[in-house]
């Protein structure tokens, strides 16, 4: 993927970065700026030291290898159910704001430099239109937004890509080509939907079914990581929509885990695909560093020219979200409140939702993978425009909107209501630990418990559920009180046993005896048992 090096091995650059990587998360935490933005800032810095050779990425590599496990890994995150309740604002975010912006980058940079051709500047706006997922939703989760508003936030960034690629490919198309046809062109983006959709179901489906064959976590995780990896190809190889295959059989999957997860599959999968998502998403950024130095050198003496382009480029992204948004807000906000209490309609959420367009990984991706030549053998017209335009916009909204998003939210005071959310967690657990006492019984009955073990396992659930909701649990609340200062004792002898245990197994492992996976199987086991 990465050649051209220059008295480096190939393995050094790709692994700086990763380490890089792994350092932005805790350095980022501490000093309150998002991961995205040190990479990018990381990756500026490298390109700078001149013992860094060049970065060139093959076009043909990008969307394939990044987009499929950053769009998956995000979308475990949310649900059908989620999407379903949110439809309306994030149909008008992804679809409508996507076209719009489109058009008006498109005709704002003709109208700015008449010598870029109109197909070429709507390849620009569609390259441009799509808000990060990745990006937006580390920001949103750090800043503590209201859960409404993450959901279409993260419902936009995800389904964004969709349109935007679509629409990237039909001008692409239309530049390589010299050919468009506008019924085509809306035959071509209704038949990619239907198409990417059909692949995402299948693979979802028969994803789950091999999925509840499997015994081992691992070997189903691992099965979950090759599944966007096909959908993307097949559906792009028939001419479908590739992304939206892989939301489809990530939504479907995350969806038919709660009949064939277990506590493994969750702990592994969870484990695995943060850790993914972490470290592709950092390389990502670090690319656009990286490649941000080849550009510079590319474009020369022309970058004033391609300076100002991006600046209109800027203004028109920016300014196409905030009339849109507060436009949606203006026209929709008094039916939604009707209708939908759940959909963002104030104007404080407005505005927070305005500045939250951040651009990052899909940009990138999509302005690398801008083909070399066209159909007739001749250069790719003002490529070098665009990837510089692309970088700039990328650049502007990482290092302007990230870090000053917070600034807006703590001005709108748009937070999520934290006794509201303390009182949904209560509920559920609420409802988990009375299933438990239900179940409980049933057993009792059916299998003739001995009292003694009937009544530790009551009083442990029934002192669970006095601490998770004291008021649900009236009749169980003298036997937890009782129960409080035995069982916190209890809990301390519990704690130093299990650390003991944990130490003896980790004394064996350093013993020729005991091979290493056994103490490792053993230890995962001792660690699931720690309350």
């Amino acid at each position: 993927m990465i050649t051209d090096w220059v008295g480096v091995s190939q393995l050094e650059l790709p692994f700086l970065v990763l380490f890089g990587t792994i350092l932005a998360q805790p350095i980022g935490r501490r000093i309150g700026v998002a991961p995205a933005v040190l990479m990018t800032v990381f990756g500026c810095v490298l390109a700078l030291i001149p013992a860094v050779p060049d970065v060139r990425v093959a076009p043909e590599l990008i969307l394939p290898l990044l987009l499929p496990p950053l769009l998956y890994a995000a979308a475990r995150r949310t649900s059908w159910r989620t999407f379903a309740r949110n439809w309306r604002a994030i149909a008008l975010q992804a679809v409508g704001l996507v076209v719009v912006t489109t058009v008006v980058v498109a005709v704002a940079v003709h109208l700015w430099d008449p010598a870029v051709p109109l197909s070429v500047a709507f390849v620009l706006g569609a390259l441009v239109a799509p808000p990060d997922p990745v990006a937006v939703g580390a920001l949103a989760g750090r800043l503590g937004l209201p859960r409404r508003l993450v959901a279409v936030l993260e419902g936009e960034g995800l389904f964004n890509d969709v349109t935007a690629i679509v629409l990237y490919g039909i001008a692409v198309q239309a530049v390589v080509t010299g050919q468009f046809s506008a019924w085509s062109a809306a035959m071509d983006f209704v038949a990619s939907a239907v198409i990417g959709g059909a692949v995402g179901l299948v693979f979802g489906w028969g994803g789950s079914r091999v999925m509840r064959r499997l015994d081992e976590a691992a070997w189903q995780v691992a099965l979950g990581l090759a599944l966007p990896f096909a959908a993307y190809q097949l559906a792009e190889a028939w001419g479908g929509s590739a992304v939206l295959a892989v939301l489809v059989c990530a939504l479907y999957l995350t969806d038919a885990a709660a009949g064939f997860g277990d506590c493994d599959y969750r702990l592994v999968g969870d484990s695995f695909w943060t850790i993914i998502e972490m470290l592709v998403s950092g390389v990502a950024f670090g690319l656009i560093g990286l490649e941000l130095a080849t550009v510079l050198h590319d474009v020369g003496p022309q970058w004033p020219r391609f300076l100002g382009v991006s600046s209109a480029v800027i203004a028109a992204v920016v300014g196409v979200r905030l009339v849109w948004s507060f436009a949606t807000w203006a026209l929709l906000g008094r039916w939604w409140r009707r209708r939908e209490a759940d959909e963002p309609y104030t104007w404080r959420e407005t505005m927070v939702t305005w500045w939250a367009g951040q651009r990052g990984v899909a940009t990138v991706a999509l302005a690398l993978a801008v083909p070399l030549t066209t159909e007739s053998g001749s250069e790719f017209p003002w490529r070098r425009g665009l990837l510089f335009t692309a970088f700039a916009l990328v650049l502007f909204t990482l290092l302007i909107q990230g870090p000053t998003l917070s600034l807006v939210v703590r001005a709108t005071g748009v937070r999520v209501d934290t006794d509201a959310e303390r009182e949904r967690e209560r509920q559920l657990w609420t409802r988990i630990l009375r299933a438990e006492l239900t179940r409980l019984c049933e057993v009792a009955r059916t299998e003739n418990l001995p009292d003694g073990v009937y009544d530790r396992l009551h009083v442990g659930i029934e002192r669970r559920l006095a601490r998770a909701d004291p008021e649900a649990a009236d009749d169980a609340k003298a036997a937890a009180e009782r129960s409080v200062r035995l069982n916190r004792t209890l809990d301390r002898i519990n704690q130093e046993v299990l650390r003991a245990g944990r130490a003896e197994a980790m004394a064996a492992r350093r013993e020729p005896d005991f091979p290493p996976d056994l103490v490792d199987r053993v230890m995962r086991r001792l660690d699931l048992r720690s309350p």
